[in-house]
């Protein structure tokens, strides 16, 4: 399943399986598991790793993997399953044509999977309907470089934002999403003290605390931001005349547009719901400012008008010819490990791969004949949403589904699934038996999981890197490329898919690079055709192009004015300011914006199996300014329900004046697994970027109401257990248990009946005690087996539920004494329980409460000395701004006052 020899080292090399940075890390396999570190040799992080990356060593334990084929629900062997779908594909190829195949693959797969899928799709099955999740957050920036420069091309590296006067970051909130990176932001600026560092959100995020400026624009405003800016700068007179001569055309529409529609500062500023002033800061600084990076992200992205706002960005770098040189250029920063990768194969359905364009005849040829194909389509395919509308509508009658949850991650998620449940065939390749998708499925391929997959990566500054394996592959698991090939094989292919190893699905890839090199594209990396098995099994991290021309890579592109339009010039273009696609209205009055949280990963099929993960933000929730908790009659910490045209669901209310008023937050990650009625992309409108097709996950008109809940509570168990009549229901992994947050509309009329349901076995060892306060309306029940605890119930008819952390602290002992239970039944904790409150640094495990202790009484007044005492913020960087948030609260009262 690897290429090279054998591994027996216990220490293997290889990239982390999160964002976009593409971090380094080293793996040593020990008797008691697996142990993480960065690498600090790898240019990427340099040793430097975020805290989902450092707990990857608590995610690779096989509880939930899916492990040998099934067949409508029954598990099989191999050629059974694989003989299924290349049958089933076949029969609806002959039935209804290759149109109505389709494939949705994923950011998560290697280069060589990526490769080989979109081969067989394209070139074999002769469609185009293969797209990816990728649509979802980086088809906006892909769209915008093509307008503007040709090619889906990333001009700079990570060291233009360490060598940058100024850096914007735009929808982009890197101290949670992009925290190593993020990290060697601020360490840059320890040393540099003069960079600057702009934040343009409406949300004021942990980047945001940061900045020298925050601009927190109203949403969907950004190309008129953007626009003001252009104008600004020819006033002014910034204009590169001698770059925009020689390299660019465009500019004088761009310009004319930007004039109409942002012809002042006072024009901008009303428009954005900004500060006069702060725009001018902004404006000013990005003027006088040679040395600017704009690094952008999903808050740019995902949005009807996303192509257009990430033109507005490269317009100004175009226009000032700060693009290309140290320091300077927009910085698209991607979401996931492989994304970039995924671009250079081809993996959206409007793309061929090496970079090559789909509707240009010269390329098909090229590709066509390089595979020996029979044949390529013509024209691009389905985009992500468009596909899943194709299955409702029964015009796509199988679809197979590589290494993705879109029941999950799509927009208007009720109704991908709906889609699916229509689809004749759903295949669907992944690590995990139970994901809301593969509910769906009909045939479920296991596939291999990060620390057992072998290949490559491409990370945000078009670094390639090696993902090596470490670890067997378990049970009937299989690489991605294998299963794709063997079922290419099984549909008459044998020849173009008879690959052994990834090598040489590599070799081929970089082989197709520098194929035809008078076709010119961006992407080469044809230098690197002839590594053989040992070669690719120690290459180290470069960027492309990798070529004759550049044999160790090129850092950055564009700085000589060259570009990859039929001109060789590049495009500034004319952006006129639209309105999201759907407005608020006295129905649905608040603007949902969703998004990530600091220690959780896409669907948490990997980090919810990290207890310390769990422990920051445990339960979904919903971010709202308190101005409108009360309009809206939301208390915080209470349970409300959220509804759009779409969907609904139920989270927490978190009150806080970092939220814009008239907007709203909700973490992406929740889903079926891991909460009831908490999946947010169920609300989120399905309206798309007209060029991109990416959808517009950031503006979403909703209302937000007190959900009536007669009951609340919560459950420590130390398995997992199926609670009935809790409509509300949050399941968090603990080190050594299992935590609930429950809720429910009914009464509950008998309390231990109904809690003994659930945490009762047949287990005559074990005894039940509990205590019920009728008049208070309060409950608790306690099961202790051979003197341990092994599960409590918490209830209350209100949301006054004392918290979990030191009941929870209980598990693990070998002995549960009579005060302790006593203290359990009481619902108060014992005077000397362990209580570090809420956590605010998971790499370390410190809680709220023993760093307000430590700021109080020991006169901790910097985030160096609560490093120093306690650890926290030494390793990622990313609970910084709230250690500052906490010392700027708590400094005040010192251990003399206190006293």
């Amino acid at each position: 399943m690897t290429s090279g020899s054998a591994r027996s080292a216990t220490s293997v090399k290889t990239t982390c399986a999160y964002c976009g940075v593409g971090c380094g890390i080293i793996a040593t396999v020990e008797a008691q598991g697996v142990r993480i570190q960065g690498d600090p040799a790898h240019p990427a992080n340099f040793g430097r790793l975020c805290s989902k990356g450092a707990a990857l060593g608590e995610t690779l334990d096989l509880e939930g993997r899916l492990l040998a084929p099934r067949l409508y629900g029954q598990e099989c062997d191999w050629d059974s399953a694989l003989a299924a779908v290349a049958e089933g594909l076949q029969d609806v190829i002959r039935r209804h044509g290759p149109e109505a195949v389709a494939f949705y693959v994923s950011g998560q797969l290697l280069t060589e999977d990526y490769y080989v899928a979109n081969k067989l799709m394209k070139g074999f099955i002769g469609s185009a309907n293969i797209d990816t999740n990728s649509r979802l957050c980086m088809a906006s920036s892909v769209a915008g470089h093509k307008r503007a420069f040709g090619t889906d091309t990333v001009p700079g590296c990570y060291e233009d934002l360490e060598e940058a006067e100024l850096v914007v970051l735009a929808g982009a909130n890197s101290a949670w999403c992009h925290p190593v990176l993020f990290q060697r932001l601020r360490a840059a600026r320890e040393h540099r003290p003069a960079q600057r560092v702009v934040v343009i959100d409406p949300r004021r995020t942990a980047t945001a605390e940061e900045a020298d400026l925050h601009l927190a624009l109203a949403p969907g405003t950004d190309t008129v931001l953007w626009n003001g800016l252009l104008h600004h700068l020819r006033r002014h007179g910034a204009v590169d005349f001698a770059f925009l001569e020689r390299h660019c055309q465009g500019y004088a529409d761009a310009l004319e547009a930007a004039r109409r529609s942002a012809p002042s500062i006072p024009a901008v500023a009303r428009a954005c719901g900004l500060a006069e002033a702060d725009v001018a800061t902004f404006y000013n600084w990005f003027l006088s400012t040679e040395k600017v990076v704009s690094a952008y992200s999903q808050g740019v992205n995902q949005s009807t008008c996303g192509t257009d706002k990430v033109n507005a960005i490269l317009n100004c770098h175009l226009l000032t010819g700060r693009i290309g040189r140290p320091g300077m250029g927009p910085f698209s920063l991607t979401g996931q490990p492989n994304a970039m990768g995924g671009r250079e194969v081809g993996g959206l359905a409007n793309q061929l791969a090496a970079h090559l364009d789909l509707e240009d005849p010269t390329h098909r040829e090229l590709v066509q004949t390089f595979w020996q194909a029979p044949t390529l389509p013509r024209g691009p395919g389905l985009k992500a949403v468009e596909m899943f509308e194709a299955m409702a509508a029964g015009r796509i009658k199988t679809v197979w589904i590589m290494g993705t949850n879109p029941v999950v991650s799509l927009p208007d998620a009720d109704r991908a699934r709906e889609a699916l449940r229509r689809c004749e065939l759903v295949v669907v390749s992944d690590c995990m038996a139970e994901t809301d998708t593969t509910a769906c499925a009909h045939i479920l391929l296991p596939a291999l999981a990060w620390g057992e997959k072998d290949g490559t990566v491409t990370n945000s500054e078009r670094r390639i890197s090696r993902q090596r394996a470490f670890l067997p592959p378990p049970g009937e698991a299989r690489p991605d490329w294998w299963i794709v090939s063997a079922v290419a094989r099984r549909m008459g292919f044998t020849a173009a898919f008879d690959y052994h190893n990834p090598a040489q699905i590599f070799r081929e890839h970089a082989a197709l690079s520098g194929f035809r090199p008078e076709v010119r594209r961006d992407f080469d990396i044809s230098a690197l055709a002839g590594l053989d098995d040992a070669a690719y099994d120690a290459l180290q991290p470069l960027q492309w192009p990798v070529n004759e021309r550049h044999p160790g890579g090129r850092a950055r592109l564009f700085g000589d004015g060259a570009f990859y339009t039929p001109q060789g010039k590049a495009r500034l273009v004319a952006i006129e300011p639209r309105p999201p696609a759907h407005a608020p209205d006295r129905e649905y009055p608040l603007v949902l914006n969703t998004g990530r949280v600091r220690d959780q990963w896409h669907t948490m099929t990997r980090t919810g199996k990290s207890p310390r993960l769990a422990a920051h933000l445990p339960v979904p929730y919903v971010e709202i300014h308190p101005v409108d908790a009360i309009s809206f009659r939301l208390q915080d910490g209470a349970i409300a329900r959220l509804r759009s045209r779409w969907g609904e669901m139920l989270a927490r209310v978190r009150c806080s004046e970092k939220q814009r008023p008239g907007s709203i937050f909700v973490p992406m990650h929740w889903n079926d697994q891991f909460a009831r009625h908490a999946r947010v992309d169920a609300l989120v409108n399905p309206a798309t970027d007209p060029l991109s097709g990416e959808p517009e996950f950031k503006h979403t008109p909703v209302r937000v109401e007190p959900w009536p809940a007669a009951w609340y509570g919560f459950v420590l168990a130390a398995r997992e257990v199926d609670i009935p009549q809790a409509e509300y229901c949050v399941r968090i992994r603990a080190s050594d248990h299992f935590r609930y947050e429950i809720a429910g509309l009914q009464p509950i009329e008998d309390h231990p009946a109904w809690a003994r349901s659930f945490l009762c076995t047949p287990d005559a060892a074990a005894e039940w005690t509990d205590y019920l306060d009728r008049a208070g309306g309060r409950y608790r029940g306690l099961r202790i087996q051979r003197g341990r605890l092994d599960s409590c119930v918490f209830l209350s008819q209100r949301p006054d539920l004392p918290a979990p952390d030191w009941p929870g602290s209980f598990f693990g002992r070998d002995h549960l004494p009579a005060r302790d239970r006593l203290s359990l039944l009481a619902g108060q904790p014992p005077r000397d329980a362990p209580d570090a409150g809420p956590i605010v640094c998971a790499c370390f495990g410190v809680g709220e409460k023993t760093l307000v202790e430590a700021i109080q009484r020991q006169g901790l007044r910097d985030v160096a000395a609560i490093g120093a005492r306690l650890k926290a913020g030494t390793n990622c960087g990313s609970c910084i701004p709230e250690l500052k948030s906490l010392i700027a609260k708590n400094a005040a009262l010192d251990g003399h006052s206190r006293d």
